[in-house]
């Protein structure tokens, strides 16, 4: 009866994380002892594909590899993974699924997890250090703004073909490091086939200054970029402004984004600024 009767909040023990920006953040809160099973598509961190078995892609899982895990919760992403989420409901598995797109968003869902395994306090002390660095960069952005310097004009590409323009918290991170997202109207467009540029001459018309590439599952190509049919017009390429970040740093909705992400665009726009601005 001990483990009924006792006032130690446990949480969930035995976690399966269907991606991952959860992984990635109950490793930083030390209990990755919880994890159980991890997305085949996790890097971050690197440890975790050495000693978590991989049950699921993004949008398929191994349902009869995670419930012989026996999981007590299962953490997922967006609706993408509702048909992963609902099996594995009608097998009595407790499962939460995150929706999280922007920035505010992200850290509410980095607090529930850290709520759910015990480490509030923690969760809300490496919060606040990452909301800390967001607001020196969004001060260092306007310092420059102050000193005159123009803000790039930025093109986010999720994918190549075709097109897709970056998701809400990667334009909002663009304008908090003193960029301007081309695309931001259709940043507020949670799904990617709704972030399609169905004209690619639109990205000339709108003349970028810099173009960063994060390629989900493949390499960014900055000479196919720049030799698209009539690119040769668009400043970023006659400066020679486009750029990779990687899509484990930018588009995982979690710690990375929020730290090596925004670092990354901040460092790029900074320096365009300090040369072009």
């Amino acid at each position: 009866m001990e483990h009924l009767t006792g006032s130690e909040d446990r949480g969930p023990q035995r976690i399966v994380c269907l991606t991952e920006e959860t992984t990635e953040w109950l490793y930083l809160l030390g209990q990755e002892s919880r994890i159980v099973g991890i997305s085949g598509y996790t890097v971050r961190p690197r440890r975790a594909r050495a000693e978590k078995p991989k049950v699921s892609a993004f949008l398929s899982a191994k349902i009869d590899q995670i419930l012989a895990l026996q999981p007590d919760a299962v953490f997922g992403f967006s609706d993408l993974q509702a048909d992963i989420a609902a099996a594995l409901i009608r097998a009595g598995v407790s499962v939460t699924v995150f929706n999280q797109r922007s920035v505010d968003e992200i850290f509410s869902m980095l607090f529930q997890v850290a709520a759910m395994v015990g480490c509030a306090d923690e969760g809300q002390a490496r919060i606040a250090a990452m909301r800390a660095r967001l607001r020196a960069i969004a001060q260092a952005a306007a310092r420059l703004d102050a000193e005159g310097k123009r803000r790039p004009r930025v093109y986010f590409e999720e994918w190549d073909e075709p097109p897709i323009s970056a998701i809400r918290w990667v334009s909002e991170l663009i304008g908090l490091a003193g960029g301007v997202d081309i695309f931001a109207e259709l940043a507020q467009r949670p799904l990617g086939k709704d972030r399609i540029i169905a004209d690619p001459t639109e990205i000339v018309r709108r003349a970028p200054d810099i173009v960063i590439g994060s390629w989900c599952g493949k390499k960014f190509r900055p000479e196919r970029v720049a030799a698209r049919p009539g690119w040769e017009r668009v400043p970023a390429v006659r400066d020679g402004q486009l750029f990779e970040i990687k899509s484990a740093d930018i588009l995982q909705p979690g710690p990375a984004a929020l730290t090596d992400g925004v670092e990354q665009l901040y460092r790029i726009i900074e320096a365009w600024r300090c040369r072009y601005g």
